[in-house]
């Protein structure tokens, strides 16, 4: 039930992960709106992964889990009552603080449950975030009205709450883990810094392609249809696939050397889908795309618990929150590219620049691990 409680969770936020992007193009806003939208969602996100940590501590990983599926609920729910712009900025901002506390929730507790295998414990449950996204994206694209999607998925949301209710979960320490006299410490450690910028890049290329790929499809002359076709059995399909794949792959490959090549491979596929020109062409490379991101995320949070194991809980709250900094920064960096004439090519062109940053970061990364001192 504890496995099942973590798939269900990791599904409903892989449902909501994709959401803004696939109904962007319903709302009509200008690129400077879309980047303030999805900038308050970030910001849900980085709350949420700075308070999570503690919650899960003090309370136990199901009052997370309840706590952050709840908002979810909420926050779907209202989204098609909000009435304009405002109220949209309100119903994301929640929406991110509830998707942030579920997926730190359900990764510690995956991870709790398979430390000996945690790379391939969180690989495999976060293969079912790739397959909410099949869903969301499809669903999305077939013209089905915004308003019924939003109530489908608040409706599975409520699923995973009454599953996650029902499931009894390991009690909690009791005492917050994450403990502020540990961040300067750990700062002062260049592989907690090298780790934190790195997934910084990596979640700016993600939810990059999450938020903006379909609207970019759409002014290349894309029909609304076929680019939310794109988004799921390219994207969406690959990271899915991807994560099946990786999960054995990392019994037997180090994570650094299976990070590298993801990264190189961001690069190449990320600029091949915005130079590419035929549908087919750029469907295979979004697919591509998706394949290659499929381990990042999951196998970052692997090191950095396997690297920091004596102050853990602290170490992957301070990662994952520069991991959504970096969508908040990077969705504003999108949208001043883009500009008035919402030259979405341009500015999604950050996306394989960051890659090759990955890349960099990866290759100074190695040695720097092999030298770390736990503090």
């Amino acid at each position: 039930m504890i496995i099942l409680s973590a798939v269900l969770a990791v599904f409903v936020y892989g449902l909501i992960a994709p959401i803004l992007g696939a109904l962007l193009p319903t709302y009509h806003l200008a690129a400077a709106q879309n980047a303030t939208l999805a900038m308050l969602q970030a910001i849900g996100l980085v709350i949420s992964s700075l308070s999570a940590g503690p919650i899960i501590d003090i309370k136990g990983n199901k009052t997370a889990l309840l706590t952050g599926l709840a908002l979810i609920i909420l926050s779907l729910a209202a989204a098609p009552n909000v009435g304009g712009y405002g109220g949209l900025l309100v119903v994301y901002f929640v929406l991110g603080i509830g998707g942030g506390t579920v997926v730190t929730a359900a990764n510690a507790l995956v991870g709790a449950v398979e430390p000996s295998r945690r790379g391939s414990a969180l690989n495999f449950i976060n293969l079912f975030f790739g397959l909410g996204g099949i869903v969301t994206t499809y669903v999305a694209s077939e013209q089905i009205d915004p308003a019924l999607v939003c109530y489908g998925i608040a409706a599975l949301g409520v699923i995973a709450l009454l599953v996650n209710v029902a499931t009894k979960m390991p009690a909690p320490a009791g005492r917050a883990n994450f403990q502020l006299g540990d961040v300067p410490r750990l700062f002062s450690q260049p592989a907690l810094l090298l780790l934190c910028f790195f997934l910084f890049l990596y979640v700016s290329c993600e939810v990059g392609v999450w938020n903006w790929l379909k609207t970019y499809l759409i002014s290349v002359n894309f029909d609304p249809t076929t680019a939310g076709h794109v988004v799921s059995y390219g994207f969406a399909f690959g990271i899915l696939v991807g994560r099946v794949i990786v999960s054995r792959v990392l019994i037997r490959v180090p994570a650094l050397i299976v990070t590298l090549a993801a990264a190189i491979l961001m690069a190449i596929t990320t600029y091949s889908m915005l130079s590419l020109h035929s549908q087919t062409a750029i469907t295979v490379a979004v697919f591509c795309a998706g394949l290659s991101m499929a381990p990042v995320f999951p196998t970052t949070l692997a090191i950095t618990g396997d690297t920091f194991s004596r102050a853990a809980a602290t170490a992957l709250g301070i990662v994952i929150t520069f991991g959504w900094l970096g969508l908040a920064i990077s969705s504003q960096i999108i949208g001043a590219l883009a500009g008035p004439q919402n030259d979405y090519h341009r500015g999604l062109l950050l996306i394989p620049v960051f890659a090759v940053l990955m890349v960099l970061v990866n290759l100074v990364l190695r040695p720097v691990l092999r030298r770390h001192v736990p503090a």
